[in-house]
């Protein structure tokens, strides 16, 4: 990868990076002292460990809620080095297994109600955090938060403290090709499948604090979002955003980045392979099935799913809401505030009725 394209990735991630959990001062000084993209996850991993070992410093002293904050901001640095960086995948997998552990600590101390599920699934395991707002009664709302093509349950901290706020419990899950999932599970363009047995799981587990169920995925979450809400009738409410119509279509068009993580995740032979299976990523006769309210947003600025392709999805379903951003990016990363309130407020207000 040439310097030139290196400069491209700081430039392009920065919103997306600091909407999810990194400092922008610290995200500008990392990013900025690699010069190769070779040098880019080990400076990642470098200020994780800084991180780490700050946290580890401050809960010895008995500073457990800052020792928490320092143990999120780990986890942050090390999924966003490793998140599309696939050169090495034995380093990949070690800086994966420190987000995980990472997060885990974060929790432990933030949030020590949280749970981490391990989901039985087709000779594997799904991952997902469950996780209660402080206040709000009981059954409380369920919002499922499903992550992207890159994104993993490291990215999503914050977003789920937006809805846990008001009053809705979460459950941000990594699927087949997505997170520890991927490890054994290769992306299924299929998702309602793997979503269903999560859901059965979690009803299992926590039946009566769970009131209805809503959903929230994000770039191609967002294409899983719509195709969940249009077989899994459990689902009362869902959000796609930035989601793709057809993640075949502009195939050439996207990142090589983009292109070769799918490629990875899919576990696509060759690009050629990869076009193909990516096009089976495609919401034709399946959004029109779609019954329950469903949410799309995206921003008129998304270089990587053009507009009018999430557009699609709005105009095929029949209940649908459009909010489109002006000068919103991708998943609208450099105003988040805007869309997460945007879908929290407005899922509250289709689960609680």
């Amino acid at each position: 990868m040439s310097d030139a394209q290196l400069e491209a990735v700081i430039l392009n991630w920065e919103p997306r990076v600091v909407a999810n959990g990194v400092d922008v001062n610290d995200y500008r000084r990392v990013a900025g002292s690699a010069e190769t993209w070779e040098q880019w996850l080990p400076a990642w991993e470098r200020h994780g460990d800084q991180l780490a070992g700050e946290a580890g410093a401050a809960e010895m002293a008995g500073r457990l809620e800052t020792a928490g904050e320092f143990w999120r901001r780990a986890a942050s640095a090390y999924h966003f080095g490793k998140f599309v960086w696939i050169l090495d995948l034995d380093m990949h997998a070690r800086v994966a297994q420190k987000a995980v552990d990472a997060l885990a600590n974060a929790l432990r101390l933030l949030d020590p109600s949280a749970q981490r599920l391990e989901i039985p699934f087709d000779g594997a395991k799904l991952v997902a955090i469950y996780r209660r707002p402080a206040r709000g009664g009981s059954p409380a709302p369920l919002v499922v938060i499903i992550p992207g093509l890159d994104s993993t349950k490291e990215e999503f901290f914050e977003t789920e403290e937006v809805f846990h706020r008001r009053g809705l419990a979460t459950l941000t899950l990594e699927g087949p090709g997505q997170g520890e999932a991927g490890v054994s599970l290769p992306l299924r363009h299929d998702y309602e499948v793997p979503f269903s047995a999560a859901l059965d799981f979690i009803q299992d587990l926590d039946g009566p604090a769970i009131g209805a169920i809503g959903l929230i995925g994000v770039s191609l979450g967002g294409y899983y979002a719509a195709r969940v809400a249009a077989f899994e009738r459990r689902v009362k409410a869902a959000v796609a955003v930035s989601g793709p119509y057809n993640f075949g279509d502009f195939w050439d068009q996207r990142p090589d980045m983009t292109r070769a993580t799918f490629r990875h995740h899919a576990r696509a032979a060759d690009d050629r392979d990869a076009r193909l299976r990516a096009g089976r990523f495609n919401l034709a006769t399946v959004a029109e099935r779609i019954e329950q309210p469903l949410l799309v947003i995206t921003g008129d600025c998304d270089r990587l799913i053009p507009w009018q392709d999430t557009k699609r999805i709005a105009d095929e379903a029949k209940h649908a809401t459009w909010k489109l951003y002006e000068r919103g990016n991708h998943v609208v990363n450099n105003m988040p505030y805007r869309y997460k309130t945007l879908a929290a407020d407005w899922l509250r207000e289709q689960l609680v009725r």
